[in-house]
């Protein structure tokens, strides 16, 4: 019953090159992200070309931006081999680095273009909440970004046999057959079943993608407002699933982990963002922003038509 017979994480093999299973799932989020983006950026008054123009340049910093900050946080364990340092097939990403890079990469392409910044920030988070979604599938079949024993450990040994921790996770928590199959894993604690946090924090980001599809058709939603729920969601998440994990990046010999670290900060950052947009930049609503694009556009068809 209890076997060892993780899924293979090779989506195609090629002989002279290998397609993991983990950049497929990357590619996926960003090619629905993209989509997605470019849906609403016409809403809001933002031409495709710019869009896929900025997808073109920020996606590749941010992969890089997620690749440099593992490597900084992981050092000792790539310290000057660089076939390592670039080989990201296997794991070895922390979104944190691929969000600032992102979000300080848009700022100046935004700039550049003459494009409005928060209406970049809008269509950018729900395409982050469900790319990042995808992206921990991509963890799950390499077997890593999980949690800690089922039931926990006592000395050396886990504290429930196996049969109670499989049931933990597909009587209680009523997880698919295929996944607690695979969270069946050689993990810090030996032969045992796994948190499948990876799990944990792909729902905690779906669910987050429908409020943000729901909210920013209502009423109150400021322009730029989208960047501030997703700094407190996706914070809020990272915090508590980030603490059950068992390969955390840590800041040195602290005991302080990275991630809990940037979603504190993250909470002050959206505190103080909003006060900016809200009490002295002044932004529009939404929903205005959306109905004079909408006018401009049917203006314009008009003119066409004549």
């Amino acid at each position: 019953m209890h076997v060892f017979d993780p899924i293979p994480n090779i989506f195609l093999d090629f002989g002279f090159v290998t397609w993991y299973k983990y950049s497929l799932m990357i590619l996926i989020g960003i090619v629905v992200a993209a989509l997605l983006g470019i849906k609403e950026g016409k809403k809001l008054g933002i031409k495709t070309d710019d869009i896929i123009d900025g997808i073109l340049i920020v996606v590749p910093l941010s992969i890089v931006g997620t690749r440099l900050w593992y490597v900084i946080f992981e050092w000792e364990q790539y310290a000057w081999d660089i076939m390592k340092i670039i080989s990201i097939s296997d794991g070895g990403l922390a979104i944190h680095g691929g969000f600032i890079t992102a979000f300080v990469s848009v700022y100046f392409y935004t700039k550049y273009k003459k494009i409005s910044l928060f209406g970049a920030f809008d269509i950018m988070v729900p395409g982050f909440l469900i790319a990042q979604a995808f992206g921990r599938w991509g963890n799950f079949f390499n077997q890593e970004a999980h949690g800690g024993v089922i039931g926990g450990m006592t000395g050396n040994s886990a504290t429930l046999g196996l049969d109670a921790q499989r049931a933990f996770l597909t009587d209680t928590l009523h997880i698919p057959k295929f996944i607690t199959n695979n969270m069946y894993l050689y993990g810090p604690d030996g032969l045992n079943y796994y948190h499948p946090t990876f799990l944990y924090e792909s729902i905690w980001n779906v669910i987050g993608f429908i409020i943000v599809l729901v909210i920013r058709r209502t009423k109150w939603l400021k322009a730029g407002d989208l960047l501030a729920f997703y700094l407190l969601w996706y914070g809020t998440g990272r915090f508590f699933i980030e603490g059950m994990r068992t390969d955390s990046l840590y800041i040195g010999n602290t005991g302080l982990r990275t991630a809990q670290i940037i979603s504190i900060i993250g909470f002050f950052v959206a505190a103080g963002y909003l006060y900016l947009t809200r009490m002295v930049l002044k932004n529009a609503y939404y929903h205005v922003v959306l109905e004079e694009n909408m006018e401009q556009i049917v203006t314009e068809t008009e003119e066409k038509d004549l």
